[in-house]
């Protein structure tokens, strides 16, 4: 049987969940300029031409977005918010 955690240790959960998910995406975007200035370097020293590199900076870019709105932005689902999509859902909207 588990017991649920007092709020103090459900806040510190949760803190140390967001730090986990910011110390993941300062790793991810540290790597992504890493290859991309490696990406950048190779195509410069093999002569230039068309700028191949843009396909995977903003393939990646896209993700590498997606991950900071998810870190940064993207606000927890509320008791609130489950209460109305029940609402909704029992209304047959």
């Amino acid at each position: 049987m588990t017991t649920s955690p007092s709020g103090d240790e459900a806040l510190r959960e949760l803190a140390a969940r967001n730090l986990r998910k910011k110390r993941d995406f300062k790793t991810h975007a540290f790597i992504y300029v890493l290859v991309n200035a490696m990406l950048i370097a190779i195509w410069a020293f093999s002569g230039g031409g068309q700028f191949w590199p843009i396909f995977p900076i903003l393939g990646w870019g896209i993700g590498l977005a997606a991950n900071a709105w998810d870190v940064y932005f993207r606000r927890d689902i509320t008791d609130a918010d489950i209460e109305r999509e029940v609402e909704r859902l029992r209304s047959g909207r």
